[in-house]
């Protein structure tokens, strides 16, 4: 039964995590890919305002794994933002490369920290 939770969960954040890539960057015209930090700082505060407040007991199982593993899995991407970073690189923007793992890498741990501590207060 987790497995079907997962799975419907997945099918809610994969679409959501492309329609909102595509809202950010049709307004974002350069090539760092604010959309996909955008989604996976986001991802971030949900999973960590999820597992704060399993932390203390409140989600079911079912729950975390339909909104963790399932949505957030889904709508989170790591790959993607591993082949932007390197596209960006191969592209001869280092500096914006850089920047996107800078940046994404602070913004994550900070969301998270931020979404843990709102369920946790």
């Amino acid at each position: 039964m987790t497995l079907l939770f997962v799975m419907v969960g997945a099918a809610a954040g994969a679409p959501s995590r492309w329609l909102l890539d595509q809202t950010v960057q049709s307004r974002w015209e350069r090539a760092f890919p604010l959309g996909t930090l955008t989604i996976n700082v986001i991802g971030c505060a949900l999973l960590g305002f999820l597992l704060g407040l399993s932390s203390r007991g409140t989600p079911t199982p079912e729950l975390v794994a339909l909104a963790g593993t399932g949505f957030c899995g889904g709508f989170t991407t790591y790959s993607t933002f591993g082949f932007a970073t390197l596209r960006l690189a191969e592209e001869g923007a280092r500096l914006e490369a850089f920047l996107n793992v800078a940046i994404s890498l602070t913004l994550g741990l900070a969301a998270s920290i931020a979404g843990w501590s709102a369920a946790t207060l």
